[in-house]
């Protein structure tokens, strides 16, 4: 799409997005439907989609930062509405094996109790190529993993490497298997 749109100049492409925005309330206003279509044929209620979008939005901009030099904070509360109501309801509604890298799955098993750092708890369970989720806290779980929704969101997105965020305590993990952790973030597969 970017290459058949010859438009570079940033105001022009910020009213664009302006538009965008307004239409998208304006339809969001009206919708009476309790679900709507969405990635890969699943059915979400629209503000999950709405939150999907910012969380899109949270990590384009982010990659646009990046490589014009800039600085992108994405603030905690961004993260944490982009994950809980967007991410993790997209995830639940996909099929279970949509965002697992099969080949590097394997017989990979695990279970992490999540826990969003100003939110709540997720229980991700890999089975041999499949993750489902389900209500946390979980007490026969792998590992648990706290984490700041802005660095939790990079590095599974694969924006970010593990290191950074570990060693500055936005992500920590404690548990009998921490190290599933590393196993499962070469096994996940984000669009």
């Amino acid at each position: 799409m970017l290459a058949q749109d010859g438009q570079r100049a940033s105001s022009v492409l910020a009213d664009r997005i302006a538009t965008l925005a307004g239409e998208f309330d304006a339809i969001a206003s009206r919708s009476r439907a309790a679900t709507v279509d969405w990635l890969q044929g699943t059915r979400l209620p629209p503000s999950a989609v709405a939150c999907h979008l910012l969380e899109e939005c949270l990590i384009h901009g982010h990659d646009i930062a990046t490589a014009t030099g800039r600085s992108w904070p994405i603030q905690r509360h961004h993260a944490l509405l982009a994950i809980e109501r967007g991410v993790l309801p997209l995830i639940a509604a996909l099929p279970p094996t949509a965002l697992v890298n099969q080949d590097k799955a394997g017989s990979f098993r695990a279970r992490f109790d999540l826990r969003l750092r100003g939110g709540g708890r997720t229980l991700m369970a890999f089975d041999r190529g499949s993750l489902t989720l389900g209500p946390g806290p979980a007490h026969d779980v792998d590992a648990h993993l706290s984490a700041d929704p802005a660095a939790l969101m990079l590095v599974f997105i694969g924006r970010q490497g593990i290191t950074k965020p570990l060693l500055g305590g936005k992500l920590a993990a404690w548990g009998p298997r921490p190290w599933k952790l590393a196993r499962m973030l070469t096994a996940i597969s984000p669009p």
